[in-house]
């Protein structure tokens, strides 16, 4: 991760807030794929900031990792990130990286960013050949005052 622009202010958001916007993106990404997600996958991490040589600032920077997944068919994995792809550029995504299969198998992956948000996303065949995840990672973001004692 690069260290974010000292002179660009980081965006304020609670921890748990942010939690909740990466849960209704993913509810939002799932339901544009055609998918259902498995509300006993979530796992949501959190991390210090780290700079790109490893510096941490001890003021309650942190990024989010949010994943979950869904249990697809393996044959289904393609369709699914062929649908969501167009909608995530309509929103203003950038897709990175793209395949619906590996050597003629079904095995998705997308890759995009937001460039105003600054946040990615994956989504891809993983963790068995039924399971389709989907990933949101965070850009460094300072906790409101009133979140930033507050661990996850």
């Amino acid at each position: 991760m690069n260290s974010p622009d000292p002179n660009e202010p980081l965006p304020v958001m609670a921890k748990a807030d942010t939690q909740v916007w990466a849960q209704k993106m993913t509810e939002y990404m799932a339901q544009a794929a055609g998918v259902t997600l498995n509300k006993d996958s979530v796992n949501p991490f959190f991390s210090n900031c780290e700079g790109k040589n490893g510096e941490v600032v001890e003021d309650g920077r942190y990024t989010l990792a949010y994943h979950v997944a869904s249990t697809v068919p393996l044959a289904e994995h393609p369709g699914a990130v062929r649908k969501l792809k167009p909608v995530l550029e309509q929103d203003g995504f950038t897709v990175t990286s793209y395949r619906e299969t590996v050597n003629g198998r079904p095995e998705a992956l997308l890759y995009a960013k937001h460039n105003e948000g600054r946040y990615f996303i994956n989504v891809s065949t993983g963790g068995g050949p039924d399971r389709l995840t989907f990933t949101i990672n965070t850009r460094c973001l300072m906790p409101s005052s009133a979140s930033s004692t507050a661990q996850h």
